[in-house]
């Protein structure tokens, strides 16, 4: 298992070992004692998966303290871009944010900790992506920022008109107006 930084204080990019002959192949996508030999002690205690079509933007969502979650993510089928934003006042890298084409082919993994919003675009016709989380969904903390918002200003590299997304994502407030109780 390699791991690679995203210049992004503990946002890392994961590669699995895959295996492969004739038949097929296999790869551990999550093993508990490698991930903490790595520095990665995490204790997954939720799995999520959902499937969406061609220019679906899901996103920017997190949840606040002290239910905040990290998230283990990657692709089963088709191809995304997944994005996390840095939320952690006093970060030197506050606001920032970094993305990732995770595929059910490249077997990438995006490890996004408590502090980042979350979201992805489709890139494929459909994609089908599943991921970890080390804290159950919690509906009285959930939070999110505009997909849109000038400051972060995302590029979810789906071209204006072809964009799709919830009435609850389009109604999530602009950075300036949402809430964030993340420190650095």
């Amino acid at each position: 298992m390699e791991i690679s930084e995203t210049g992004i204080r503990d946002l890392k990019i994961i590669k699995p070992k895959i295996y492969e002959d004739s038949r097929g192949y296999f790869f551990e996508s999550h093993n508990e004692g490698l991930f903490r030999d790595l520095g990665l002690d995490y204790k997954f205690v939720q799995d999520n998966q959902s499937m969406s079509g061609f220019g679906v933007i899901r996103g920017l969502h997190y949840q606040l303290l002290p239910k905040a979650q990290t998230k283990l993510v990657r692709v089963l089928k088709g191809k995304i871009w997944d994005v996390a934003v840095d939320l952690r006042k006093n970060s030197p890298t506050y606001l920032e944010w970094r993305g990732v084409e995770l595929s059910g082919e490249n077997h990438l993994q995006f490890l996004v900790p408590k502090g980042f919003a979350h979201g992805f675009s489709v890139l494929s016709e459909t994609a089908v992506v599943f991921y970890k989380c080390d804290e159950l969904y919690s509906p009285d903390h959930e939070a999110g920022i505009r997909y849109d918002d000038h400051e972060i200003a995302v590029d979810w590299k789906i071209e204006a008109g072809k964009q799709k997304l919830s009435d609850r994502d389009l109604g999530m407030k602009n950075l300036r107006d949402a809430k964030i109780n993340f420190q650095y």
